[in-house]
This record gives structure tokens, sequence and C-alpha cells, in this order.
């Protein structure tokens, strides 16, 4: 009836595989925080003018969405087509409704 859930039974090569999946996981947590602090030194610091600025913050921006979206919402798995699909179907819809709202705005 009950599965057994003691740690203590499970196989060498899924332990191994927690274990990297976990070492790949925190690399990628610290790169953003890495990524994150850049941003806020870039801000910080008023070394570059706003026109360099903005995008050098997009850039990173879109980067950590991409990590996100990879690792912690778990798309490079397998089984999660669909929900790599809607989420992406988001994302286009989002980027043609921005490019509406702009063509609209400054046209």
């Amino acid at each position: 009836m009950m599965e057994n859930t003691n740690s203590d039974n499970v196989n060498p090569y899924q332990k191994q595989k927690n274990k990297e999946e976990m070492k790949k996981q925190l690399i990628t947590f610290a790169a953003m925080i890495v990524f994150t602090l850049i941003a806020f030194s870039i801000v910080a610091t008023e070394l570059m003018p706003s026109m360099f600025v903005v995008p050098i913050l997009l850039i990173l921006a879109v980067i950590q969405v991409g990590f996100q979206f990879y690792y912690f919402m778990h798309l490079k798995d397998k089984g999660h087509d669909m929900v790599a699909v809607m989420i992406f179907g988001g994302v286009f819809a989002a980027m043609l409704t921005l490019a509406g709202l702009v063509a609209i705005t400054w046209w």
C-alpha cells in the first residue's frame, strides 16, 4: 500500500543524479546572485551613462529569466514539453503585446 520513503534505500545511481542536480542548481543560483550584484553595482556607481546601463540591465535580466526557466522551472527535464510550450507561448504573447504598444506609441 504505502511506498517506502526511507532515504537509506535510494539506489546509488539516483543518489549521484540528485547530487549532480543539486550542484547544478547551486551553481545557477550563485550565477544569478552574481548577475544581480553586477546590475546593482552598475546602477549604484553611476559610472556609465544611462544609454549603456539600460541595455546591459535588460541583457542581464533576460539571462536570469533564461536560468529561471531552464533550471528552476525544470524545463530541461523530460516530460515538461507542454509546460515549455505554454511558457514560451506566454513570452511570445507578451513580446507581441509590447511590440504593439511600442508601435502604437511611437509610430
